[in-house]
């Protein structure tokens, strides 16, 4: 099953300082039919005005990354961690018995971020945050492992999240392509996040998105100069 969602099919709330996306029901958008896919619970297309952003407000059992695109988004929370995430770059959140944080782009130009919830795979446990600079050239023709509830993954240097999910993140030259291989029983959710790419034959554009589940092998082919991050989650079994 591979299902296209186009970026103009997306709901948009405009709360004039934040242009928000949303791929799956969340605040007031709500759509039964779009509640998460598999334990992606939320999919933001998140674009904040200079000097304007999230202010302090509570989370609790979620998993909570963000995936800067364009950029810098700087991070408070009452644990005391402070942190600016650029462009291409990943913070994570643990939400576990609750935590209260701001967002905030307090650069000069806009900043566009991707923000992913990812059900955890046991509620509770202490609130924890972190963040890692990723260079993109790192990844150039192929893909990395961003963040992971996946101890070996975690060794080789992504950020951890308590989920059994990975994120991954790569960028492709115009012309070139890469496979793979999905674990079993895994649901991706992919997006474009700049250029375009066709993905086991379905072409999409920038910041579309692919549900895929039941396919064995991911070919993304780069139609022009492409950047793209998916999320491979397993459902929890309890």
């Amino acid at each position: 099953m591979i299902e296209k969602r186009e970026f103009g099919d997306l709901a948009h709330v405009d709360h004039e300082w934040l242009q928000a996306r949303h791929h799956f029901s969340f605040g007031n958008y709500w759509d039964p039919a779009r509640m998460g896919f598999g334990p992606i619970r939320v999919w933001n297309d998140d674009e904040i005005k200079p000097k304007t952003g999230f202010p302090m407000h509570g989370h609790k059992d979620m998993e909570i990354i963000t995936y800067v695109r364009e950029g810098a988004i700087t991070h408070r929370d009452n644990m005391g961690n402070e942190g600016r995430t650029e462009a291409g770059d990943v913070q994570v959140m643990s939400a576990g018995t609750g935590v209260m944080h701001s967002e905030y782009n307090l650069e000069d130009e806009q900043t566009r971020l991707f923000q992913i919830w990812i059900e955890p795979r046991a509620a509770g446990g202490a609130p924890r945050w972190d963040a890692r600079a990723f260079p993109k050239g790192d990844r150039s023709g192929q893909l990395e492992i961003l963040a992971s509830g996946f101890e070996q993954d975690i060794a080789d240097g992504a950020l951890m999240i308590r989920a059994d999910a990975r994120l991954y993140g790569g960028t492709l030259s115009a012309g070139t392509a890469i496979d793979h291989d999905i674990k079993a029983g895994a649901d991706i959710y992919l997006v474009a996040s700049s250029g375009r790419l066709r993905v086991n034959g379905e072409k999409i554009a920038a910041r579309d998105a692919l549900s895929v589940r039941d396919v064995a092998t991911l070919k993304i082919e780069a139609l022009e100069e492409a950047e793209l991050v998916f999320v491979e989650a397993f459902e929890t079994r309890h």
